[in-house]
């Protein structure tokens, strides 16, 4: 991607986390979904960012090190945003600070791309406006905060824009739980799409409606818009259920890949830092010509704290093998 064409080699790093769930941090003991979230407390909303700066600096050193050239930085309410500064929390990074960081990364030859997750299963660090959504208040909100990153990113090449697991499933903890649905929520991507392009960057999303929505994706969607189908599970079809299941439909989440291929979009895969990662590699690969394989993302689900240190150097180390693997 760029100017050199270049594929992108990179990992997703949290520096925001108030992005799966409303529970409070306070409530932890009594709510189930804190056993889902284990010692990081993930799914828990809170009133303070949770992120080991030493350990980001390692871990990018780590990537560029590495040779990786992407970083892309999950925000939620760890900026400031200049227009809406109510969305902050305790520690959350001024704007001075984040240009001197992207400034860092730029300087060790990484390109940080900016993420804001829109899916409303995904937007607790919008506080009040999360409540809000897909009203008039909503879009200004979104716009402002858009137009914000841009420019405190100096303009960047991508934006992403989540936009993944907007169903009632992974909101089914959640004490306020909104899903939009048919054209409501096509209306309501149109506009961030737009958004995005008009402030000069490309859009980004995960690419998970599809699995549901296949021929209304391919008919609606925009080629402008470039596509990540994660997929975490095994490649070795032998191993997949014979019964399809609502939770457990491997094929179609994996065979995305392929969809999105027959529709000509744009694509970077997103693994998981598992055993499964290689394989998946190797799938996508293979799936998508060279033309609109536009490279290969690693997923860490974790916070960035140091007891997560050995999960993330291990998908730094996984996507600097497939880049690799892949001769690029």
């Amino acid at each position: 991607m760029g100017e050199k064409n270049e594929r992108i080699w990179g990992v997703l790093l949290h520096l925001g986390t108030n992005m799966w769930s409303d529970v409070r941090v306070e409530n932890r003991v009594t709510e189930g979904f804190y056993k889902w979230g284990g010692e990081d407390g993930w799914g828990l909303y809170s009133d303070a960012i949770r992120f080991d700066e030493a350990l980001w600096r390692e871990a990018t050193g780590r990537m560029a090190a590495k040779g990786l050239n992407t970083v892309m930085i999950d925000l939620g309410e760890a900026l400031a945003y200049p227009s809406h500064p109510e969305l902050a929390v305790k520690g959350t990074w001024s704007v001075a600070k984040m240009k001197e960081e992207l400034k860092r990364l730029r300087g060790m030859g990484l390109t940080p791309v900016p993420k804001l997750n829109f899916s409303t299963g995904h937007d607790p660090w919008l506080k009040e406006y999360e409540r809000m959504v897909s009203t008039p208040d909503y879009y200004r909100v979104c716009a402002d905060l858009i137009r914000d990153v841009v420019e405190i990113f100096d303009g960047p090449e991508l934006f992403h824009l989540g936009y993944d697991e907007e169903d009632y499933w992974h909101q089914h903890t959640y004490g306020y739980v909104v899903v939009r649905q048919a054209e409501l929520w096509w209306h309501d991507f149109e506009f961030f799409r737009t958004t995005v392009e008009k402030n000069g960057s490309r859009p980004w999303i995960w690419s998970d409606y599809v699995w549901r929505h296949r021929d209304e994706f391919l008919k609606r969607m925009s080629k402008s818009v470039l596509h990540s189908n994660w997929y975490y599970a095994s490649t070795d079809e032998s191993t997949f259920p014979k019964e399809k299941s609502e939770h457990d439909f491997r094929r179609t989440m994996m065979r995305a890949n392929e969809v999105l291929e027959q529709g000509g979009f744009d694509q970077v895969p997103a693994g998981m830092v598992n055993d499964h990662f290689a394989g998946f590699f190797e799938y996508s690969r293979k799936v998508i010509p060279p033309e609109r394989f536009k490279g290969m993302m690693n997923t860490v689900w974790c916070f960035t704290q140091p007891h997560r240190r050995e999960t993330i150097f291990k998908a730094i180390d996984q996507i600097a093998e497939a880049k690799a693997k892949f001769g690029a």
